[in-house]
């Protein structure tokens, strides 16, 4: 006998997964700016600075050489090698490229793959809050559930072990690290990276690690950048993700990589066969130039960024109801906006339409992140200091005019 299923049970809606995708705050604040011809963009975590010329060069020489066919699923393996020596190189991590090094489109991807391949359905995973607002939406279309640990001003943005060990249960299997920071701009220190490593390592954790900001770093200390993976015994319960995306201005080329022991290394391939096939060869090859090229441009941006970071800093610290420490890396700070008597995103949302100036709430990274905006430097130092002028104008508080630092 065939059973047949009523029209009218048959759900057309979307999936239920979906339904807890939203659109972020970005986004929002991002669709409306569309629409402000004069608008000043702080709000979007993108370089203004053009794809160096000798990794567009490459791209050209592999359309004109013809490599423009399918890759393996994990990528060309002049790529992963390039990958895996940069890793070893630079954080002190050695992977196999042929086994251990996947390749894929943005860290966007390298995230998904990277949950995809550590987390099952009903399965726990701690993530920060503030946090790049694509962590909870990753998380949710995974079929896994996000638990947020907080970040606070106060412990100086810092990991305290003491409370995020309160939110583990027997559901608990990974935790989500980012550092540099999105949306904060802080760092982890290596007091802080050791004890993340002693948390997951007691409690039998993979950690998915952040690492896209990894050279936006702008400590007097010289502070440098620590891999999780890098330390005892971690490799093996680490996936690293990052991407060219804002270390050489390749937001829209849509290329990263991660990178984890060879279970799950394989299973992120097979993942990426499944979803793509594989990245675009093209970028493929511009990520190789990238990586194996001069990177004076990486240097000459990062210089860029410091004098834009002390400008805005200087700039949001003037201004009544404003406090805002200095952000030790990435691009972006994290004003301290509770003595304005506004909520985030009411705020955001006057300064994008009375002082035509784009930033973002900070309630759009997390509950932690309310009383607070995301104000991106990433934009010319004239733009920031007109749109600091702006922003006092509106808040009725009055910013030096002298204070100009030529990018």
């Amino acid at each position: 006998m065939i059973l047949s299923i009523s029209k009218t049970t048959r759900s057309m809606g979307a999936s239920e997964r979906t339904q807890a995708l939203g659109i972020s705050g970005i986004r929002q604040i991002f669709e409306k700016a569309q629409t402000i011809p004069d608008v000043i963009r702080l709000e979007f975590g993108e370089p203004d600075f053009d794809t160096p010329e000798n990794i567009k060069r490459a791209a050209e020489r592999a359309i004109s050489q013809g490599y423009t066919k399918y890759t393996s699923s994990s990528g060309i393996l002049e790529l992963r090698k390039a990958i895996s020596e940069k890793l070893k190189r630079e954080n002190k991590i050695s992977y196999d490229p042929s086994k251990e090094v996947v390749v894929t489109a943005g860290a966007t991807a390298a995230l998904n793959v990277s949950l995809l391949a550590t987390l099952d359905v009903g399965d726990e995973i701690l993530v920060p809050d503030p946090g790049w607002a694509t962590y909870v939406h990753a998380v949710h279309l995974v079929g896994a559930k996000p638990i947020m640990y907080s970040l606070r001003e106060s412990s100086s943005y810092g990991f305290v072990r003491e409370e995020v060990q309160k939110l583990v249960t027997p559901k608990t299997k990974a935790i989500l690290i980012n550092t540099p920071s999105n949306p904060i701009g802080s760092i982890f220190s290596s007091k802080n990276i050791e004890s993340i490593a002693d948390f997951a390592r007691e409690n039998n954790f993979f950690v998915i690690s952040d690492e896209v900001y990894e050279k936006f770093l702008y400590s007097d200390q010289g502070d440098e950048h620590i891999s999780i993976a890098s330390l005892p015994d971690m490799k093996e319960r680490t996936v690293t993700f990052n991407s060219m995306s804002k270390t050489y201005a390749m937001t829209g080329w849509r290329i990263g990589y991660a990178a984890s022991n060879q279970s799950i290394g394989s299973a992120m391939s097979r993942i990426n066969a499944a979803a793509s096939s594989c990245v675009s060869t093209i970028a493929q090859y511009a990520a190789l130039e990238a990586l194996t090229g001069p990177q004076d441009s990486v240097r000459k941006m990062i210089s860029t960024f410091r004098k834009r970071r002390d400008l805005m800093v200087r700039g949001l610290n003037s201004i009544e109801g404003f406090r805002c420490a200095l952000p030790m890396g990435a691009f972006y700070t994290f004003a301290n906006i509770k003595n304005t008597g506004y909520t985030s995103f009411d705020l955001a949302m006057k300064f994008l339409e009375e002082s035509h100036v784009a930033t973002v709430p900070g309630s759009a990274f997390g509950s932690e992140g309310e009383g607070y905006l995301r104000i991106a430097y990433a934009n010319s130092s004239e733009n920031i200091q007109h749109a600091l002028e702006r922003i006092s104008q509106t808040m009725n508080s009055q910013i030096p005019s002298s204070g100009l630092v030529r990018a």
